[in-house]
């Protein structure tokens, strides 16, 4: 792993629980990790209810757009987190693999968002100690 280490989400649309973990962990890291998300088959746009329930917590994922998974963004990052990707998500030998179980946000209330949300983020908060101990 480089000095800063790189973290690629990947859910099917990158639209709710990717950009919802890639908001997170922006949020936590800073500068010290390069955030990354990305989708098997994106849509055009980030999850509304998504949005809405990371604003809650004061995080802004306005900005975001869902993207292609593309093959060279998955072999140039450390750590890659699949969200219900499936066969879609490219292996590649080295890299640190996780896979998270977690419903998809499409189509649900913001009251349903909001535990998806939560359970990110106790997930980001231990892949952040396991990729930045404390010193």
């Amino acid at each position: 792993m480089s000095e800063k280490p790189s973290v690629l989400f990947v859910c099917v649309h990158n639209a709710g629980r990717s950009q919802m973990a890639a908001g997170w962990l922006r949020q936590f890291a800073g500068d010290a990790v390069e955030v990354r998300s990305a989708g098997s088959a994106p849509v055009g746009a980030v999850n509304a209810a998504a949005v809405e329930a990371m604003a809650e917590v004061g995080i802004d994922i306005t900005g975001q757009t869902p993207k292609k998974l593309e093959w060279e963004t998955a072999e140039s990052s450390d750590v890659i987190i699949t969200m219900g990707c499936g066969d879609a998500c490219p292996i590649f030998p080295g890299k640190r693999y996780e896979d998270w179980k977690l419903d998809d946000p499409a189509g649900k209330s913001v009251e349903s968002v909001r535990r998806i949300r939560d359970e990110i983020k106790v997930r980001i908060e231990k892949l952040l100690a396991d990729l930045i101990p404390a010193t």
